[in-house]
Formats: C-alpha cells, sequence, structure tokens
C-alpha cells in the first residue's frame, strides 16, 4: 500500500537549492511527507510554501507530497522514499515504532510553545442526540483508523459514555477529517468525530458557523502534529535539518492559510518523542493493536 499509494500522493513542490547534490541525501532531494488532514487542493500550496521555506534554508531541493492515506505516509517513511514526515500524534507513534520517524519539531503556539489542539464528538441539532449516551445504535462518521483525533480520542469518548465503538454504533470511516466532516454536514451520518483545526477548516470553507453543530464532548489539549526526520539519515545531514526544522520561519505565510491549519503561532518550534507518551497511554488503555493499523 505504500509506495505506490505514496508516490501518487501528489504534487511535488521543488524548493530553490544552493547545496550540492553530495550535501543532501536522495540525489539532492529531501522529500517531505504529509498527513492528508484536509483537501489536496487546501494542503498542497500551503506545504508547497513551507517546503520552499525549508529548501531555502536547507540548501537542497524539497518535494512536498501529501499522502493518501495515513499507512501511506507512514509506509513510505518506513521504504525510505520521505526523508521529512508530519504525522498525526497516533500515526507518529506509529511511525516511530515501525519506520524510524523521529519527532523533532511541532507548530507553535502564539506563546512560543508546541501548540495543542482538541478533538470532540459532534451531532446536528435536528439529530434528536443530546448526549453522547445516546449515539448509541446511530451512525457515526471517524476519520482515519490512524488519526488520533478522528479515531483515538473519539473512541475514547465514546467509552467513557459506556459505548463500545466497535459493537454500539454505526461506524463509518470516511478517510479524513474533511471527509467525515462532510459527511456530518450533509447529514449523512446522526453524528461523528470534529476537532478544532477542521473547525477552523470548515468555518474558512463557509460550512460551519455558530449554531450548526451539537459539541457532546471535547478532549483534553492534544499535542499538535509532529514534524519527523527519518532517524537513519546520515548523522551531520540530520542534524542540520533538525536544526531548520526547529527554527522554520511560518511568518510569511497567509494569514487564511495559517487558519485552515489552525495555526497558533508563526513557526516551528522544537519537540520531543516523549510529547507523545499520553498518546502511547491512551493507546494501551483502549486496549488498540497499532500493528492493526500499520
Amino acid at each position: 500500500m505504500l509506495l505506490a499509494a505514496a508516490t501518487s500522493i501528489l504534487a511535488a513542490t521543488p524548493a530553490a537549492r544552493a547545496a550540492t547534490a553530495a550535501d543532501c541525501p536522495n540525489d539532492g532531494v529531501v522529500r517531505f511527507g504529509v498527513e492528508p488532514f484536509d483537501t489536496s487542493a487546501k494542503l498542497v500550496p500551503i506545504y508547497g510554501h513551507i517546503g520552499d521555506l525549508l529548501g531555502k534554508k536547507i540548501g537542497c531541493e524539497v518535494k512536498v507530497y501529501i499522502a493518501t492515506n495515513y499507512n501511506a505516509e507512514i509506509e513510505a517513511m518506513r521504504s525510505g522514499k520521505l526523508e521529512v514526515g508530519e504525522f498525526g500524534p497516533l500515526g507518529y507513534v506509529l511511525a516511530h515504532q515501525i519506520a524510524k520517524a523521529q519527532a523533532v519539531a511541532a507548530f507553535s503556539s502564539k506563546d512560543g510553545k508546541p501548540d495543542t489542539y482538541w478533538a470532540s464528538l459532534v451531532t446536528y441539532p435536528s439529530s434528536g442526540i443530546k448526549t453522547v449516551a445516546e449515539i448509541r445504535g446511530h451512525s457515526f462518521a471517524f476519520s482515519d483508523p490512524a488519526s488520533t483525533s478522528g479515531h483515538l480520542f473519539p473512541a475514547y469518548g465514546l467509552r467513557k459514555a459506556g459505548i463500545d465503538p466497535d459493537k454500539d454504533i454505526k461506524a463509518l470511516f470516511a478517510g479524513s477529517h474533511t471527509a467525515s466532516y462532510e459527511a456530518l454536514y450533509n447529514h449523512k451520518v446522526e453524528a461523528g468525530e470534529l476537532n478544532s483545526e477542521q473547525l477552523q477548516s470548515a468555518t474558512q470553507r463557509g460550512h460551519y458557523k455558530d449554531g450548526d453543530l451539537v459539541f457532546l464532548w471535547k478532549s483534553n489539549p492534544i499535542p499538535t502534529d509532529p514534524i519527523t526526520v527519518r532517524g537513519d539519515l546520515p548523522p551531520a545531514f540530520k542534524q542540520r535539518l533538525t536544526e531548520a526544522l526547529q527554527t522554520l520561519d511560518l511568518s510569511s505565510l497567509p494569514a487564511a492559510d495559517r487558519k485552515i491549519m489552525g495555526l497558533g503561532g508563526e513557526r516551528f518550534v522544537p519537540q520531543t518523542d516523549a510529547a507523545y507518551n499520553g498518546i502511547r497511554d491512551l493507546v494501551k488503555t483502549l486496549n488498540i493493536d497499532l500493528d492493526k493499523l500499520s
């Protein structure tokens, strides 16, 4: 499911390069994979810009790929087809385990620290559902099985209310946060997951205004997607790449693009693997088998 999926991923955006191919891996090209947390049409220009900024800083050509799904990106890094990857927190835990992904950076908050977001369980007013417990027996849209806010935390919220997400609801995996939101927006399902970043994106698209949804449950803050490097890169280059990612200035991104991404700040800041230990603990609590997600 990998390379074919990962390379059809898409639009590769080359950045200007000052270094020689000998100074950069993969014949001078750094491949940057991004999880599909929104549509490719939205993400390609945004991450193309980020790839250009990174390429100028490290002196290598950077090509950005938007993955077709979470597992395709993990598999691409595992098979050596990506040097850099942005994964969701749960996807990162899996990518760290099987694909040598190492968290080095994250989007910053306004105070310059790694940003956070939240997941939620939502419905629409005419569904008649007023509590999480009332989701039992109804249709429900998750995003992707390997998604933190699109599966892991919604499943946790359901279980806290005594609902088995594998048996007590009519579950649909829509494939992405945008797809699960659109299923809810168009009343194809009666309840679903929604994270704070997708809420901002839907608002930007004119697909959400206050009162459109009923929020039944919200998670505690979740660490945002880590920006990772592949652990087996040449040490000197990996250090150069890490330092560039940890200080990358994103202030030139248009304000509308930063809103789509849910950015609180304007740069990448250092992040560590330990920041995702809470995700690992939740995986254990829910008895999720990571091997089945790979």
